[in-house]
């Protein structure tokens, strides 16, 4: 039988020796049994120790778990890892750097005393992102809420595959229009050539599976098939190397459009709007938050605090992502490798501020956007220093240096000003909602 380590062995012999699993997926639905067991064995051995399978005859207890089987792993910046597994101990820095952050901040919790007031804060893991449910890697329904914010999606359903469609069912048939068709029963449908994440184009006969294999409309996964979407997946191309430090230079994931509007399928109560119709706490995002001149010119200009010398051609920095209001996947394919900053065609999305899985700080920010004003503090990241010393309160949140330069991924503390305010700035450093 073909399993889900000899798929992934031969997609590591197409990429030659990159590191880089593709072909798995590759798009669309995998091998039925990279992830489901018939007779509830693998390998020759029992799947569960009492003789009856797992639910849906998964190889996993539950969905997530499946998907962690694979997508786990102890490895630094481990090809396509979503999860450092096991989980780093206290002091240590989860090692996964994808765009989307790493799964296993949500069992870091961290606890530091406030350097003005005294008084003890705590930053708990449950807070850090997106609280998938996988019971054999320990991860569990967020204790703070029982449905999504702003939606009626139920923490006790949040799986992997309550956002990626498994099964790969949602197709790009169009390289320049974002057409995204969902087969139906007994209907001709293009099949799927290749993934759509990289750049791969469709052609007259033959379709690209979307973004992530994202659900789109009228999708709803058999654990709450209650509530299915209404937007589709968004427009993206990514680069093929994404998990990498970015020391030396961004991993630019080129977002096109729709970002925001897909969040929406379940967070729809906290739907943002744009100017001029935006309200006081409510940011404006999505596909028509186009940003003003303001912006623009900020954007471009800002390095870091106190210096706005930056140029178009070199602004671009993915600790603030935009998205570029096009569907055409040539142009976004080639902007994963471009440095320029940002146009009047872009616009905010949620991931301008968030990551999509998980981070280090509430909210799953990209950087800590609540708990302390300074990201770095007298020309070095705030943390506990190897004496013990230096906590900085709630600058480091109670992470040592180490740590908090690994959610910077590993971004030199130089990169950024002496006592550098928050990436807010990037946008706002010249207007009236400067910090």
């Amino acid at each position: 039988m073909k399993t889900a380590a000899i798929a992934c062995a031969a997609a590591l012999m197409v990429l030659a020796t990159s590191g880089w699993c593709l072909a798995f997926h590759d798009g669309g639905v995998a091998a039925c049994d990279g992830c489901h067991t018939m007779h509830n064995s693998s390998g020759g051995q029992p799947q569960t120790g009492t003789g009856s399978g797992n639910r849906y005859l998964l190889m996993g207890s539950d969905p997530s778990s499946t998907c962690l089987l694979c997508h786990a792993s102890s490895l630094a910046a481990d090809g396509y890892r979503i999860a450092t597994s096991p989980v780093p101990p206290q002091g240590s820095p989860p090692l996964q750097l994808t765009p989307g952050g790493d799964f296993s901040y949500l069992q870091k919790s961290y606890s530091w005393v406030n350097s003005v007031t005294g008084l003890p804060a705590t930053s708990p893991g449950d807070a850090h992102g997106h609280n998938i449910i996988a019971g054999d890697f320990f991860y569990f329904q967020d204790s703070r809420y029982a449905v999504a914010p702003g939606g009626v999606y139920p923490s006790a359903s949040l799986s992997c595959i309550s956002c990626h469609d498994p099964h790969g069912s949602y197709r790009l048939t169009s390289a320049t229009a974002g057409t995204v068709e969902k087969p139906v029963p007994g209907a001709r449908s293009n099949p799927i050539r290749s993934s759509g994440s990289y750049g791969a184009l469709p052609t007259a006969t033959e379709a690209v599976g979307v973004y992530r294999m994202l659900g789109g409309i009228g999708y709803a996964p058999a654990s709450f098939p209650n509530d299915p979407f209404v937007n589709d997946p968004p427009i993206a191309v990514s680069p093929v190397v994404y998990n990498r430090p970015e020391s030396t230079s961004p991993t630019r994931v080129a977002y096109g459009r729709g970002m925001s509007e897909w969040c929406e399928n379940c967070h729809s109560g906290l739907q943002h709007t744009s100017y001029p119709n935006a309200t006081v706490g409510n940011h404006p995002d999505g596909n028509a938050a186009k940003l003003s001149q303001q912006a623009v010119d900020t954007y471009n200009a800002y390095i870091k605090t106190g210096d706005l010398t930056g140029t178009f051609s070199t602004a671009y920095n993915s600790l603030v992502p935009f998205e570029e209001g096009t569907t055409d996947l040539s142009t976004l394919a080639a902007d994963t490798t471009a440095t320029t900053g940002a146009s009047l065609s872009d616009n905010v999305m949620c991931l301008t501020c968030h990551r999509a899985h998980a981070s280090a700080w509430d909210s799953s920010t990209r950087w800590n956007a609540a708990k302390g004003v300074y990201l770095t503090v007298g020309g070095a990241y705030p943390g506990i220093d190897a004496a013990g010393t230096g906590a900085n309160g709630e600058y480091a949140t109670g992470k040592t240096e180490a740590e908090y330069a690994k959610t910077m991924y590993d971004r030199p503390a130089s990169a950024f000003a002496t006592n550098q305010w928050s990436l807010c700035n990037k946008c706002h450093e010249n207007d009236q909602y400067k910090q």
